[in-house]
C-alpha cells in the first residue's frame, strides 16, 4: 500500500485543533466558488467570476448568484458585477479596455451584449438583436463581432400555445442555433447569419486574420450529435467553408496559434475515445495533423498559446494536475507546475506573455483563481475565509491491486479523529461516466459532504476503477463492453483493501454516486449486496434495456461505453441491470432523482424503487426533485439531498437500525 499525503500540506493540519469545528451541511452546500479566470490582454488584470449559492430558508429558489471582481496586477479587488445583476460571459475587449458581458437589461426583450470601461466608468449597450446573443467574439480592432443566437421567438407559436396547442415533436421541432456577423462601426449596422439554417452552431471565434471564423457546429441541437458528431470549420463571413479539420467523436476547446498557422484542440484520440483529452495540433501550412503528446498517461484540460511555436498545457494525471510548456518544433515539455501544487481545472494566458492565471482548489477549499508568473505560483482569491475554523481530515491518494493485479488509485479521507488501529463506518463515493476521476482536491459536494461526514466519524473513498479518465486512453476504454464488469469488481476490491488496512468496518460500509455511479450503487445494492450495508443512489441506472430507449445520448453509450446494441444480446443487457437482481437484495437503498432528467430518465429509479418494494424484503425510498435534471443544481434541492443522504447513512452504518428513517425533514422549523 502507498498512501501519499496532500501536497504542501503538512502532518499538524491533520491533528485536531482545539479551536476548530466540524462543517455544517449548510455550510457544505453554500461554500463559494471561483468559476472562471481570466488574464486581460495587457497582462495587468484579472478578471474572475465568482458563484455564491442562494441562502436555504431565506432566498427564494433558484440558481446561484455569480458576482464580477477585477484582481489588478498589485493583487487589490474591484467588484464590478454584484449578485443582483444577472450576467454571463464576460471577456475582456482586445485592448484590456473594456469588460464585455450578456445581460437583460430593464426594458431588453433579449439578452444583449454590453461592456464597461476596466478603468471605471458606466455599462454600455454594444448591440442590440431580434434574440438571444449567447457566445461571441470580437476582432482585434473591435470593430466586428460574431456571435450566436436562435433568433427572435415565434409569434405564433406564442399565441398557439396560449390555446393550448402544445405538442412536442419528439427531437423533430428542434431550435437551431446560428452564427451572426455585423461590423459595428457601421451605421445601423445589421447582423447577418453566416451559417446555415440547418447547422447547430456551438461556438465560433475569429481567426488571427479577422477575416475568417472558426466554428464548431452539429447536424442537430441534440445533446448527442454535440458529443459524437460535431466537428470545427474555418469559415470566411460570407459562410463558405474554406476548412473542416478532421477529427473523431468527442471535441473540447480549440484556438489558433498568433500567427494563425497552426490549430490546437482538445479532443478524443479515435471515435471509441470515451474523453476528449487528447491534444493535437493542425498544420494548416502543411494539411496535416498530429497529436502532440501521444504517450501521455492522464488527460489534457486545458491549453494556452505563448507564442506561435510554445503551448502552455494544463494536464490531469493520476489523481493530481500538472502544467506544462511544449514546443512544437520539437515536441518537448517541460514543467511548469508540478504534480500536487493544486488541482487546477483551468487555465488561460495572453501571447508574449510569460504570465497566466488559472482556477484551482485544494483538499483545504473549493476553486480559487491563481495566476502564474516569474516561475512563482500566487493565489489570487479567499472566497471562503471561514474555512480557517474548519478541523480538515486528513486526505490522501491511496493505491491498491485489483483482483486481476492491475493498479488502482482513489482518495482516502480519514475521520478527523482518526486512531490509528480503530475501524470506521466508511462511504465509497463512486463518480459517474465512468470517463471521469477523482482529484485529490476539494471533494465536498452535497451528495458528498466530506467535512462533514468526516467530522461524524466517518472514513470515505473515492475510487478511481478502471474506465476512468486521467491515466491515458487504453486505461480509459477498459470497462467498455462490460456493464457492471471487472470496472464494479474493483470497487468492492477497494472495500476489501480498506478492511485489510484496518481503516473500514467491514459490517458498516456503504456505497453511493450519481448516474453511472448510480448504476455502482443500485448494483451494489442488488447483484453485490452481500458487500454493502447501506446505499445511496442518484441519477442511477437500474434497466440497461429501458436506459438505451430513454436517454438522449444514445449514440455515445453505444460508441464510447457498451460497443454493441440491445438486440444484439438482450439477455447480457438484462443480466447486467439491478432490477434483474432485486431478488437478491438486502442492503437499504436510498433514491433519489431530478424529475427532468434527460439523460438517465428517472423510470430508471421508479423501476427499481417497484421492484424492490414489491419483493418487500429490505428497506427502500425515492425521491424526486421537481425542476431538476441529471443532478442537483438548485441549493435547497442540494440541502435536503445531503439531510436524507447523512440521515440513511447514519441509520443504517452506526445505528445499523433494520427500518427506514422518517420521511419528513424538519425545513418548516428553519423558516424565518
Amino acid at each position: 500500500m502507498l498512501l501519499r499525503a496532500v501536497g504542501g500540506m503538512a502532518l499538524a493540519v491533520w491533528a485536531a485543533d482545539i479551536d476548530a469545528r466540524e462543517m455544517t451541511l449548510m455550510e457544505t452546500v453554500t461554500t463559494k466558488a471561483i468559476r472562471s479566470a481570466q488574464l486581460s490582454p495587457d497582462g495587468q488584470f484579472t478578471a474572475v467570476i465568482r458563484s455564491t449559492p442562494r441562502t436555504p430558508y431565506e432566498d427564494d429558489d433558484g440558481s446561484s448568484y455569480s458576482e464580477l471582481v477585477l484582481i489588478n496586477a498589485e493583487g487589490e479587488e474591484t467588484s464590478y458585477l454584484s449578485k443582483d445583476k444577472k450576467f454571463g460571459r464576460v471577456s475582456f475587449g482586445p485592448q484590456s479596455e473594456y469588460l464585455y458581458f450578456t445581460a437583460k437589461e430593464e426594458g431588453d426583450e433579449y439578452q444583449e451584449l454590453y461592456r464597461m470601461p476596466v478603468h471605471g466608468g458606466g455599462i454600455q449597450s454594444v448591440f442590440e438583436f431580434d434574440g438571444n446573443i449567447g457566445s461571441y467574439a470580437l476582432s482585434d480592432d473591435s470593430e466586428q463581432l460574431v456571435f450566436l443566437s436562435s433568433g427572435a421567438k415565434d409569434s405564433d407559436e406564442e399565441k398557439l400555445e396560449k390555446k393550448g396547442f402544445k405538442a412536442e415533436v419528439y427531437e423533430e421541432d428542434l431550435t437551431y442555433t446560428q452564427v451572426y456577423h455585423v461590423s459595428l462601426g457601421e451605421e445601423d449596422a445589421e447582423a447577418k447569419a453566416v451559417t446555415a439554417d440547418d447547422q447547430h452552431a456551438l461556438s465560433v471565434s475569429f481567426h488571427p486574420n479577422n477575416e475568417q471564423l472558426l466554428v464548431r457546429t452539429a447536424p442537430t441541437s441534440l445533446i448527442d450529435d454535440n458529443y459524437m458528431s460535431s466537428q470545427y470549420q474555418l469559415i470566411s463571413l460570407d459562410g463558405e467553408v474554406v476548412t473542416s479539420f478532421e477529427s473523431e467523436s468527442k471535441l473540447g476547446r480549440a484556438e489558433f496559434s498568433p500567427d494563425g498557422r497552426y490549430l490546437a484542440m482538445i479532443r478524443a484520440a479515435d471515435y471509441n475515445d470515451p474523453s476528449a483529452g487528447s491534444l493535437f495540433v493542425y498544420d494548416t501550412r502543411e494539411q496535416e495533423h498530429r497529436n502532440v503528446l501521444p504517450d501521455y498517461k492522464g488527460a489534457v484540460k486545458d491549453f494556452s498559446w505563448r507564442t506561435d511555436e510554445e503551448i502552455i498545457w494544463l494536464g490531469h494525471r493520476g489523481t493530481e494536475t500538472e502544467v506544462q510548456a511544449l514546443t512544437l518544433k520539437f515536441l518537448e515539455s517541460r514543467s511548469l507546475l508540478e504534480l500536487g501544487e493544486a488541482i487546477f481545472t483551468s487555465l488561460d494566458g495572453e501571447a508574449g506573455k510569460s504570465e497566466f492565471v488559472l482556477t484551482g482548489h485544494r483538499p483545504s477549499h473549493p476553486s480559487e483563481a491563481f495566476k502564474y508568473s516569474n516561475g512563482r505560483l500566487e493565489r489570487l482569491t479567499d472566497s471562503n475565509p471561514w474555512l480557517a475554523e474548519i478541523d480538515m481530515p486528513r486526505q490522501e491518494t491511496m493505491t491498491y491491486k485489483a483482483r486481476d493485479g492491475l493498479k488502482l488509485e482513489g482518495i482516502v479521507v480519514y475521520p478527523t479523529n482518526y486512531e490509528e488501529g480503530k475501524t470506521y463506518p466508511t462511504m465509497m463515493v463512486i463518480h459517474g461516466g465512468p470517463e471521469s476521476h477523482y482529484s485529490n482536491g476539494w471533494l465536498d459536494r452535497y451528495a458528498s459532504p466530506v467535512k462533514h461526514a468526516a467530522a461524524k466519524g466517518y472514513a470515505l473513498l473515492f475510487p478511481n476503477y478502471r474506465g476512468s479518465t486521467g491515466r491515458g486512453v487504453e486505461f480509459s476504454k477498459l470497462g467498455q463492453n462490460d456493464y457492471a464488469g471487472k470496472e464494479f469488481d474493483d470497487i468492492v476490491d477497494a472495500k476489501k483493501h480498506l478492511v485489510e488496512i484496518g481503516l473500514a468496518d467491514e459490517s458498516s460500509v456503504g456505497i453511493t454516486g450519481g448516474s453511472y455511479g448510480g448504476y455502482a450503487s443500485a448494483w451494489g445494492a442488488t447483484a453485490q449486496t452481500e458487500h454493502f450495508a447501506a446505499s445511496v443512489m442518484f441519477v442511477g441506472i437500474s434497466d440497461n434495456l429501458s436506459k438505451f430507449g430513454t436517454t438522449d445520448i444514445a449514440k455515445e453509450m453505444h460508441a464510447v461505453h457498451a460497443r454493441s446494441y440491445p438486440w444484439d444480446k438482450w439477455e447480457w443487457y438484462l443480466e447486467r441491470s439491478p432490477i434483474y437482481h432485486a431478488e437478491k437484495a438486502r442492503t437499504p437503498i436510498l433514491i433519489m432523482h431530478g424529475k427532468e432528467d434527460t439523460r438517465v430518465h428517472p423510470s430508471q429509479s421508479m423501476e427499481l424503487y417497484r421492484y424492490l418494494k414489491t419483493h418487500g424484503k429490505v428497506p427502500v425510498r425515492l425521491v424526486l426533485y421537481p425542476g431538476e435534471g441529471h443532478g442537483n443544481r438548485k441549493v435547497a434541492a442540494q440541502l435536503d439531498y445531503s439531510m436524507r443522504f447523512m440521515r440513511w447513512m447514519d441509520t443504517f452504518l452506526v445505528e445499523k437500525a433494520e427500518e427506514k428513517p422518517s420521511f419528513e425533514l424538519p425545513h418548516a422549523e428553519q423558516l424565518k
